[in-house]
């Protein structure tokens, strides 16, 4: 079982300036909930235990906000103080609060909701019985709200490749389970995750489960400014 998690939380979100030139991403509101709420409840509803949220720009107002408002988690806060270190360095640095235990990798900028508990279940039986080291939830770029993004990979019989890189079909949503291990031959400095993805593709051991559930993401600006107009359930 999957008790731990880490959400993503350093960026600066440059994308949807001039909102986040006052206030980080994951504090901006879909609404009356916070992104960074939103993601928490999430996690919490699965049963995950004990998060590590990471923080660079304008950190101390995510320290702040999780410091007033009672989680029902065990929220620890690692601040990348000097440099943001990307996707791969930031969960390096984070990686002693996971020992040898699998965990999850969440991005806080995905609108989470319920329906996304089956899948996740589906991803942690999976990557148990199949002895997984990385497992990511996709979705089909046909389902993204952002039409204008692009796909990360092609995915075919849950193997991820990406092949055919003008021909890309399916988006990550921000959501994965990950060994320590693929952590071990590497420093804690600035680099992303998709290395890490790239090597394990390499040697076929890079699987993913496709969403059914259709991909809101906050992307952009105006991408923003259309999800506030939605009525999201929960």
């Amino acid at each position: 079982m999957i008790k731990k998690a880490m959400i993503l939380a350093a960026g600066f979100g440059k994308r949807i300036n001039p909102l986040t030139l006052k206030s980080p991403k994951p504090l901006l509101k879909i609404g009356n909930e916070t992104l960074l709420s939103n993601t928490l409840k999430f996690l919490e509803l699965f049963g995950i235990k004990q998060v590590v949220v990471n923080v660079h720009y304008l950190g101390e107002q995510i320290v702040d906000y999780v410091n007033k408002n009672k989680f029902k988690l065990d929220i620890n806060i690692v601040k990348e103080k000097d440099k943001i270190l990307s996707t791969g360095g930031g969960v390096l640095n984070a990686i002693q609060y996971f020992s040898n235990e699998p965990f999850l990798i969440i991005n806080p900028d995905t609108i989470w909701n319920s329906y996304y508990l089956k899948e996740l279940k589906l991803m942690e039986k999976s990557f148990f019985e199949k002895k997984n080291k990385c497992l990511l939830l996709v979705v089909n770029k046909k389902k993204s709200f952002d039409k204008s993004i692009n796909g990360d990979f092609n995915l075919k019989n849950n193997f991820i490749s990406r092949k055919n890189e003008k021909d890309l079909s399916y988006i990550y949503t921000g959501l994965q389970i990950i060994k320590p291990e693929v952590f071990s031959s590497l420093d804690v400095k600035v680099f992303s995750i998709n290395r890490i993805w790239d090597k394990l593709i390499k040697s076929n051991e890079l699987y993913g489960l496709e969403s059914d559930i259709d991909f809101f993401h906050v992307s952009t600006l105006n991408i923003y400014k259309n999800l506030l107009k939605k009525n999201f359930k929960r």
